[in-house]
C-alpha cells in the first residue's frame, strides 16, 4: 500500500478484546506508535463480555456478525472524512477482523496478548498437531520450542476441556486465518522467550515482540505523559495512603498479594492464605475487591494489626511493586502481573488459577526461575503451610533463597537489554529481535495525534446492533 504523498499520515486503527489485560497492553503500543508518528484510533465495545457464559456459539455469532458489520461502517465512515486508514491492529482474539480488514483493502495486523509459549500451545491444538485430551502421564506435553510440561501446567483450556466453554473456542480459532495477516505482533520481548521465538519465527511466520507495554515511566521514560495506563475495571484506592503505608516499612519486606480482577477464590483458599500470610510473619498488602471481602476470615483479619496487614479493594499496582518495601509478589500469574513483576524485580509466589496462569507460573519457577510456584493439595487449595514456606523462600533473610532472586541480576540484565534498545534511535523499526514492527513502512511516515478515549473514540454497542461515534478531532 504506497502513501499518495510524502506528507501522508499513518493512520491505523486499533481493536482489543474488550478485557483490561488486553485493552491495556494494546492501548500502550498505540501510544508508542503516535510516538513514532503514526495516527491511532482505539475502538472499544460498549460493553464486556461474559467469561461464565455457557453460550459462546451464540456469544460469538453475535459479536462478529454485529462487528463486522459496524467495523465496516466504521472502516468507511473515517475513509469518508478523509481519516483514511492504512491499517487494522487486532486482537488475536477476534479473528473475523481480519476478514473486514481484507475486504476494505486495508493491512490486518494480529495482535496475540498472550505469551508466545501459550499461543504456540494454542496453534498447535488449532492445527490438530496436539491432539486432546492430553495424557496424564508427567512431562508427557511436548510442544516445539518449549520445555516438556505437565498435563497440569498447559492452559486450562486445553488442560480441563469442557469446563470453560466460553473460552475454549475463542483461543483456539485465534489461528483459523493468522496465516493470511500481514503482521504477527506479541506482547512478550525476545530475551524472555528466544527459543519459543525463534522457533515460532522459522517455522510459522516472521512474528514481532512489541512488549513489554507497561506504560514508559516505569519502562525508558521516552514519553513524559505516559505514567499508567489509563483503563481500570475499578476505581483504586489513593496513591498517598498506600505509599504512607508502605514508607513504614523497611526495604523488601513486604508481602503484596493479588490475583487479579476476575479470579474467584473459593472461601477455604481465602482461609488458608491469610493464615500462610500470618504465619510467614511479613507485613503485607492484600488486594481483595469488593465482591470478595466476605469471603475474608474475618476473627484472623481482625487479630493483625494494621500496621502489618493492609486490605484493599483494588490498588495501582505498578506504584505498589515499584516500592522498595515490596519484597514478594503473590500472584494469581495473569500476564501483566508476570511482566510488571518482572520489569520491576520483584520475585513471585505463583498461585495461578486458570487459562494461561498455569503455563507462566511454569515459567515463572522452572525456565526464567524468578520465582516459586505453590502447589496446591488435592482438592486444588494451596494450604497455610505452603503459603507461608514459599513467602519464606522469597523474602529476603529467610533461610532459603532461589540463586536467581538474590539480586535480581538476571531480570535487570534482560531488562538493560530492553531499556538500551528503548533509547536507540531505530526503535519500534529496529532489527528483528528489537521491540518494534521491523521493516513496516508506514512507521516512517510523518507525526499525528492518538484518538482514544477523552479525545473522541469509536465504541461498539454490541446489544442494539449499531455502531455509535462519539465526536472528536
Amino acid at each position: 500500500m504506497e502513501p499518495s504523498s510524502k506528507l501522508h499520515r499513518a493512520h491505523v486503527l486499533i481493536l482489543p478484546f474488550p478485557a483490561q489485560g488486553h485493552v491495556n497492553p494494546m492501548l500502550q503500543f498505540s501510544k508508542r506508535l503516535v510516538s513514532k508518528g503514526l495516527k491511532a484510533t482505539l475502538a472499544l465495545t460498549v460493553h464486556s463480555p461474559d467469561p461464565w457464559a455457557e453460550s459462546i456459539e451464540a456469544y460469538q455469532t453475535d459479536f462478529r456478525v454485529v462487528g463486522s458489520r459496524t467495523l465496516a461502517e466504521l472502516i468507511h465512515k473515517l475513509d469518508r472524512l478523509g481519516r483514511l486508514l492504512d491499517a487494522v491492529i487486532y486482537d488475536g482474539f477476534l479473528p473475523w477482523v481480519l476478514d473486514v480488514a481484507k475486504q476494505c483493502d486495508k493491512l490486518g495486523v494480529v495482535f496475540f496478548t498472550q505469551t508466545c509459549a501459550v499461543n504456540n500451545i494454542y496453534y498447535h491444538v488449532q492445527r490438530g498437531l496436539l491432539p486432546l485430551p492430553l495424557p496424564l502421564s508427567e512431562g508427557s506435553v511436548r510442544v516445539p520450542g518449549l520445555p516438556p510440561l505437565k498435563p497440569w501446567e498447559a492452559p486450562s483450556y486445553v488442560y480441563k476441556l469442557g469446563l470453560y466453554p466460553a473460552s475454549y473456542d475463542m483461543v483456539i480459532n485465534q489461528f483459523t486465518n493468522v496465516d493470511d495477516a500481514d503482521f504477527v505482533l506479541f506482547d512478550t520481548f525476545y530475551e524472555l522467550e528466544k527459543e519459543v521465538v525463534d522457533w515460532m519465527s522459522a517455522n510459522l511466520w516472521p512474528l514481532k515482540t512489541v512488549g513489554p507495554t507497561l506504560p514508559s515511566l516505569y519502562l525508558d521514560k521516552r514519553l513524559p505523559n505516559d505514567t499508567a495506563y489509563g483503563v481500570n475495571l475499578f476505581t483504586p484506592t489513593t496513591t498517598s495512603t498506600v505509599s504512607a503505608w508502605l514508607h513504614r516499612h523497611p526495604p523488601r519486606s513486604v508481602v503484596y498479594v493479588s490475583f487479579g480482577s476476575m479470579a474467584d477464590l473459593d472461601p477455604s483458599q481465602f482461609a488458608e492464605l491469610a493464615h500462610g500470610l500470618a504465619l510467614a510473619g511479613h507485613p503485607f498488602i492484600w488486594i481483595v475487591r469488593s465482591t470478595e471481602q466476605h469471603k475474608l476470615p474475618r476473627d484472623l483479619m481482625d487479630s493483625i494489626p494494621s500496621e502489618e496487614a493492609l486490605i484493599l479493594p483494588w490498588c495501582n499496582q505498578l506504584e505498589v511493586l515499584e516500592s522498595d518495601a515490596i519484597g514478594c509478589f503473590v500472584t494469581h500469574c495473569g500476564l501483566s502481573s508476570v511482566v510488571e513483576a518482572i520489569c520491576l524485580g520483584v520475585p513471585m509466589v505463583a498461585m495461578p488459577q486458570w487459562t494461561d496462569q498455569p503455563t507462566n507460573a511454569k515459567f515463572v519457577e522452572d525456565v526464567w526461575r524468578v520465582g516459586v510456584r505453590a502447589r496446591a493439595d488435592e482438592a486444588g487449595v494451596v494450604g497455610r503451610e505452603e503459603v507461608e514456606r514459599c513467602v519464606r523462600e522469597i523474602i529476603p533473610n529467610s533461610v532459603i533463597m532461589l540463586p536467581n532472586l538474590n539480586s535480581m541480576d538476571g531480570l535487570r540484565g534482560w531488562w538493560r537489554a530492553v531499556c538500551s534498545r528503548c533509547s536507540a534511535k531505530d526503535t519500534w523499526c529496529g532489527k528483528p529481535s528489537s521491540v518494534g514492527l521491523a521493516n513496516w513502512d508506514l512507521l516512517r511516515l510523518c507525526n499525528v495525534r492518538l484518538v482514544m478515549a477523552g479525545c473522541g473514540s469509536f465504541p461498539w454497542r454490541l446489544g442494539s446492533g449499531r455502531l455509535l461515534v462519539e465526536s472528536g478531532p
